[in-house]
């Protein structure tokens, strides 16, 4: 069969030098067996465990490592996908070779460009998932480290009246529909006249703008 990736071998041993023997042990078998289903793989390797689109799992050394690989059996195509130590497997999924990243604080601003990296490449992840978990805590990381060096304002109240005003295809005599005062809508967004508790509760209600931001001075 033809082994392929086998820098992912190469590349491991060097730096775990008490598995090299054993990769390579398991390199010379893969490459001169003939496996033609999973089955018979597993006849030959009871301790090799078969998952889903034709992935194998292989332990190593006394289960210290993991082999991943992916067969095409049709073809004699043996593909390695992951090798690692024990921890390292565990934070993948042996399916689809998914990483699960470890995250924690994020302290500076390189650790803040190298999270927002992995998101682009975790977005779109399906909810419930090995990834959407690591997304959902991801994103919370993120949003922490933001809020203190990338703060936002609030915005202004009267400028996020003429914002909603804008979203809505709102015109001035719409807003007096909402606020019910026609003759003062003009002096409001000249910021002539202040908005009053009442006027507040209503715009709150009808556009959706944060009490929060409407009982600002300004």
């Amino acid at each position: 069969m033809r082994v392929i990736a086998k820098s992912t071998l190469r590349e491991f041993w060097i730096i775990h030098k008490d598995c090299e023997e054993q990769l390579k042990s398991w390199y010379d078998e893969a490459e001169k067996s003939n496996w033609i289903s999973p089955n018979n793989l597993k006849f030959e390797y009871p301790s090799a465990s078969i998952l889903q689109g034709n992935r194998v799992v292989f332990n190593v050394k006394g289960n210290a490592y993991r082999l991943i690989v992916k067969i095409n059996y049709k073809y004699g195509i043996i593909w390695i996908r992951f090798i690692g130590t024990h921890g390292d497997y565990d934070k993948i999924n042996a399916e689809n070779d998914i990483i699960i990243m470890e995250h924690k604080v994020i302290k500076t601003e390189e650790e803040y460009k190298l999270a927002l990296k992995r998101l682009e490449v975790i977005f779109d992840a399906e909810f419930g998932s090995m990834e959407g978990e690591e997304l959902d805590l991801l994103s919370l990381l993120i949003d922490s480290y933001e809020k203190i060096h990338y703060p936002i304002d609030l915005p202004d109240p009267i400028e996020a009246i003429k914002f909603r005003m804008e979203q809505m295809n709102y015109k001035p005599k719409d807003l007096a529909d909402v606020i019910g005062f026609r003759s003062r809508v003009t002096e409001i967004l000249g910021k002539k006249r202040k908005l009053s508790l009442e006027m507040i509760r209503k715009i709150n209600k009808r556009m959706h703008i944060s009490t929060d931001v409407l009982i600002q001075e300004y």
